[in-house]
């Protein structure tokens, strides 16, 4: 059974919610997760919390991953994670990147995200969470 995970390709999402610019870093996360095997769905700037959750949906990821250097993370961040239940996603592992202060980490990950990886990250780091944190699919329905 292990091959059969092997062999599926773990789909990312990496999203730029909100009015930051910025995208390099976004940009870099993408091609190095592509390059650990993964398939990765880049969405571009400026994205609404509704327009990630609904290409999250069309792409039918396992991973979204926010890259957020604006400071709007606790404005954006909650209403993913509300809309990702709201479309019984809550198999859908959520990672949080970039300017994220210390005190705002653990409010974070109450809300359900699973990493959260500041600048300085090793690219190998994040690929090895995912592989190890990716939640099964659809198990609740299947038992």
């Amino acid at each position: 059974m292990m091959a059969m995970a092997d062999e599926q390709k773990i789909r990312v999402l990496v999203a730029k919610p909100g009015l930051d610019g910025h995208d390099r870093g976004a940009k870099v996360i993408a091609r190095a997760l592509r390059d650990a095997g993964m398939e990765v769905i880049y969405t571009g700037l400026r994205q609404t919390p509704e327009m990630i959750v609904n290409a999250a949906l069309q792409e039918d990821v396992h991973v979204i991953g926010l890259s957020i250097l604006s400071g709007a993370h606790n404005a954006i961040v909650p209403r993913v994670m509300d809309l990702l239940k709201q479309n019984k996603m809550d198999d859908v592992l959520v990672l949080v990147g970039g300017i994220i202060p210390n005190q705002d980490v653990e409010a974070l990950k109450k809300l359900g995200v699973a990493g959260i990886f500041q600048p300085g990250t090793a690219m190998d780091d994040i690929a090895k969470f995912i592989r190890s944190n990716l939640k099964p699919r659809g198990m609740a329905t299947a038992g």
